[in-house]
């Protein structure tokens, strides 16, 4: 109808266009508007373009940015067409005349007002579902690889024998092609009435018949889509109950079919496929009978179904078949359930192994005190505590920094305390953008201490094996410039005219340095200036004289944020560290392929698994998960990086992997193989920790395999609460070479312990083999007590309760002290567990702990002692050891064998000490077979003296000889007081200050 509407007469006023002038000069302005924001998209695009392209790994960026565009494309144009197709058909099918009922009229004004608009309308409606439904489409790029380049995984699911491929990477393809369906078919529903309506297809309250035939037709083919697509998904419903997440007793987290599932769930699944079948059927035969009769009727009968078939029936079954008789129906799915879940996380060969664990200290003394000395390398520096002793002695100048948990790692056979000294732009004394991002650029050296012994003389400080600016130590020759580490968050640009501070020396002087590396994007092009000023909100990168010929940026300069741009597909473990690797630090990144649609095995959130005390004390220990849910985890990715050139490179570790398979084929290039690990790389490779976290969680329910034990949760375990902590935070797993029951020699190993289920006792110790190097790396011994043994937190409550540890931390706070409890480690020794707890002292005007005290702990005997030696010997009694430390805690020299009178004694002293320093020779030299005869040779011969020694005595009490015996007596020598020790700290604090 003709718009008769008119407007109110009267005379017009006439506005004034714009001169040509103002409006060339807002069509400039509006061109150069639009330039400015295509060139901020653009520079976000290049800048990403030029990083990946500096790393070597630009095909990862390639093939992410097609695969994105090209399902953005497709399924943005699939959406589009389909709900433009239905507007354009509902249209095209809209009755000649309508009828002139009071809605018709209401509707001729809307018609009226968009028919000039209809064409822009519709395109404007198709481009915005297009847009929206190509970027949900374009944020399953991975889902897309997965399944375009899934590999057999070989093993199949115990319900529906298909491989486990189709579930960890068919499966959630069709479920997006599917979601993605519905979203077409009801969009394209509610587009297609909506239209109808508009132009009379669909009437309301108009006389007559409700709805054309046309109109009819049309939108029971699209209900029809919409009921097929339902039957489509009741039939992956079937297999997705392999992979279903429910509440379980007890577990509480369940995954996979139980009882119920498999006999109600599953048959009326199949029978709801068939109804919506039928169902669908009826819909279409309305474009040849014209009435909704029968298809209303069917979908009745679909929905009633649903809540019959699909929701009452199994709710029946559990109430009337599973709750009677539980335990035994559901028996059988349990044990799939716990042989799928010990295959996806990696535990399938774990089997507990009873130990008594309830060792006595009054059975053979000497054999136990013996094997004290061999049983583990006792780690007296904890990394978590030692620190800020770090950060006091070694830092040098005020803008390093260490972090604050330091790392464990193997030199030269003893586990060493490693940290590297970066640089902290925070602490410099003047901030401006040439100090920090020009001048101060990169941190200086690896510091290295023994993790076993403290320095001579220091009363508690650590021996440093590497130390100084520059570093001098064990280490040898090696690039010590750090422009790549966990602190280094800000971009510095390098290699230009601007000069850098290498190092300040102590007289004052300063060296200079420039970049050699090739590392980073060059500056040199202005185009590249520009963007990069664009992208990083800096326009002085853009006009600066300090900026020129070789200027490069270097930016996402951490490990962790490296390796998981490079590998967008890989989890990050939480704790990286660095190794000095022919004559370079290399940052070593765990890395994991993950899914969470393993067939049957149960979840777990990485974010809560690998929590511990110290990811909670240090957010940068927090592992970075592409999928928090998962239910199978692989350590199957060996990462480095330069700390000088920030070079990646991804070793393939874990060759058996299908989902490491299925990325390198989605990548073809970007994974190295196995045997290119560099030799000197593998000799500091370990198993990760957050790994081993996971899968103690896991454990503790599901080192039970008997079915029936499980459902009763009869032998629930959990990882107990960090002792040395107030907070209820779980006890992190400690890295340390030690003797594991049945090994013949120490091992470098990953530990942790488990409580019962809401008690404090000791119920099991595991150990995981963690050296690359050894034939059984990965390899865990889980030693389930049976005795009644204290756990970590009843001995550290023991300890508390002591009355000379309650008089010491007095006389400590007396002194203005704090006392800090380091890291209690717990070793299998012979039939029992040794504890063993370092205690330091911290002033408080001092800036660092001091190693002061050391608590030891086995059986019924807890002792507090000066030393670990002494301790040990307190627990087992003096002079019942044999093998001489190569140091005290205060670094003093080794107590050797006394003279005597005696000529017999004498004799075997002097075998005693030859054999003592063949074995100090042996030990320096690293031979330690010959240290392990001499040792031998050594316990002879102390055994001699002692039985020449006892008959003199014997001799020269029979003769009434008042004379003293001379029998040697291990006397410790005269230590000083702790007020002492106290003084000498402070003093070393001045000094070092």
């Amino acid at each position: 109808m003709p718009d008769r509407g008119g407007g109110p007469t009267g005379p017009r006023i006439r506005v004034g266009r714009p001169s040509r002038r103002v409006r060339t000069l807002l069509m400039t302005l509006g061109v150069l508007a639009v330039l400015a924001m295509a060139f901020v998209m653009f520079s976000g695009f290049w800048t990403d373009w030029l990083w990946y392209r500096s790393v070597n790994y630009s095909s990862v960026f390639t093939t992410t940015l097609w695969t994105k565009i090209g399902l953005f494309f497709f399924f943005g144009l699939l959406m589009a067409a389909a709900v433009g197709v239905n507007i354009w058909l509902a249209h095209r099918l809209r009755p000649p005349l309508s009828a002139m009922s009071m809605e018709q009229q209401s509707l001729d004004r809307y018609r009226m007002g968009i028919a000039p608009y209809k064409k822009w309308l519709l395109i404007g409606i198709t481009a915005l579902v297009g847009l929206i439904a190509g970027a949900s489409a374009a944020g399953q790029w991975r889902t897309w690889l997965l399944w375009v380049n899934g590999v057999p995984f070989g093993q199949k699911d115990p319900q529906f024998h298909m491989d486990v491929a189709f579930f960890a990477f068919d499966l959630p393809w069709y479920r997006f092609l599917l979601g993605f369906g519905f979203a077409a078919a009801v969009l394209s529903l509610v587009a297609a009435a909506l239209t109808h309506y508009l132009y009379g297809g669909l009437r309301i309250t108009s006389p007559g018949a409700r709805a054309t035939a046309a109109a009819t037709g049309h939108l029971s083919v699209l209900l029809g889509v919409f009921v097929s697509l339902k039957a489509i998904a009741y039939w992956l419903d079937r297999y997705g109950l392999a992979v279903k997440s429910s509440d379980f007793k007890a577990t509480g987290n369940w995954t996979g079919l139980r009882y119920v599932d498999a006999n109600a769930y599953l048959p009326a699944k199949t029978i709801l496929f068939c109804i919506a079948v039928i169902c669908a059927v009826l819909f279409f035969a309305t474009l040849w009978r014209r009435t909704w009769q029968l298809p209303v009727i069917g979908f009745g009968l679909m929905v009633l179904s649903a809540i019959l078939i699909g929701g009452l029936y199994p709710a029946i079954v559990q109430k009337f078949q599973v709750q009677p008789n539980e335990q035994a129906k559901e028996a059988p799915y349990i044990e799939k359930n716990i042989e799928a879940t010990r295959n996806a996380y990696g535990i399938s060969g774990v089997k507990p192994e009873d130990f008594k664990g309830a060792g006595k200290v009054d059975e053979d003394r000497q054999k136990k005190r013996e094997d004290a000395d061999t049983a583990a390398n006792y780690r007296l520096n904890d990394p978590n505590i030692v620190s800020p002793t770090f950060q006091q002695l070694e830092q040098e100048r005020s803008y390093y920094q260490f972090p604050r948990t330091l790392d464990v790692d193997r030199y030269n056979g003893q586990d060493t305390i490693v940290g590297l000294r970066e640089l902290n732009v925070n602490k410099l004394d003047k901030r401006n953008w040439i100090n920090d991002h020009f001048a101060y650029t990169h941190g200086y050296g690896v510091v290295a201490a023994k993790g076993t012994e403290t320095k001579k003389g220091s009363k508690g400080a650590p021996a440093f094996t590497e130390s100084g600016l520059p570093t001098t130590g064990e280490m040898k020759e090696y690039e010590q410039r750090i422009y790549y580490g966990e602190k280094t968050t800000q971009y510095s640009i390098v290699g230009g005219p601007q000069k850098e501070l290498d190092y300040e020396e102590d007289g004052g002087g300063q060296k200079t340095y420039s970049y050699k590396g090739d590392s980073g994007v060059n500056l040199s092009n202005p185009i590249n200036r520009a963007a990069y000023a664009v992208s990083f909100g800096e326009p002085q990168i853009l006009y600066s004289g300090a900026i020129g010929e070789g200027s490069r940026i270097l930016y996402n300069r951490t490990p962790k944020e490296r390796v998981e741009a490079v590998a967008p597909w890989l989890t990050i473990d939480g704790d990286v560290y660095p190794t000095v690797v022919d004559g370079r630090i290399q940052w070593v990144v765990d890395a994991y392929t993950t899914t969470n649609g393993y067939p049957y095995a149960s979840r777990t959130t990485l974010g809560d698994t690998t929590e511990d005390s110290l990811s909670q004390e240090d957010s940068q220990r927090t592992v970075i998960a592409q999928q928090n849910q998962v239910n199978y985890i692989r350590n199957s990715v060996k990462a480095t990086v330069d700390a000088y050139t920030g070079d990646v490179k991804l070793y393939t570790w874990d060759e058996k992997d299908p989902v490491l398979k299925t990325w390198k084929k989605a990548f073809p290039g970007t994974v190295k193989d196995k045997s290119e690990i560099p030799s000197a790389l593998q000799d500091h490779l370990r198993y990760p920790q957050d790994m081993f976290k996971v899968q103690r969680e896991l454990l503790t329910l599901y080192h039970v395999t008997d079915p029936g034990q499980f459902y009763n949760a009869s032998d629930a375990w959990q990882v107990p609460n960090d002792p040395t902590k107030k907070d209820d935070s779980a006890v992190p797993p400690y890295y340390l070479s030690l003797k594991a029951p049945g090994q013949s020699q120490q091992q470098f190993a990953l530990t942790t312990t488990f409580t019962p289920s809401e008690r404090p006792n000791l119920r099991a110790f595991m150990t995981v083999d963690a050296d690359a190097r050894s034939a059984n790396y990965g390899q865990m011994k889980l030693l389930r007590v049976t005795g009644d043994v204290d756990g970590p937190e009843q001995v550290q409550n023991k300890l508390n309760s002591m009355t000379e540890v309650g008089n010491f931390v007095r006389d400590m706070k007396g002194a203005d002290s704090d006392v800090l409890y380091g890291n209690l480690l717990t070793v299998p020794l012979d039939d029992g567990f040794l504890y063993v707890e370092p205690v330091y002292v911290q002033g408080r005007k001092s800036a660092y702990p001091l190693l002061k005290k050391v608590a030891v702990s086995y059986g019924t005997e807890t002792v507090f002692a000066d030393s670990l030696k002494e301790g040990l010997d307190q627990v087992f009694g003096a002079g019942s050891g044999t093998k001489p430390p190569a140091e005290d805690q205060d670094g003093d020299e080794p107590t050797k064998p006394p003279k005597s009178n005696d000529p017999t004694v004498q004799a075997a002293l002097d075998d005693a000490q030859k054999a003592f320093e063949d074995g100090e020779k042996a030990m320096k030299e690293g031979d330690w077979k010959k240290y392990g005869e001499a040792q031998a040779r050594l316990q002879e011969a102390l055994e001699r003296a002692e039985r020449a020694s006892s008959k003199a005595a014997e001799k020269d009490t029979a003769d009434g000889a008042d004379k003293p015996s001379d029998k040697p007596a291990d006397k410790p020598a005269d230590k000083p007081s702790d007020k002492d020790a106290e003084k000498d700290a402070e003093k070393d604090d001045k000094s070092s200050g």
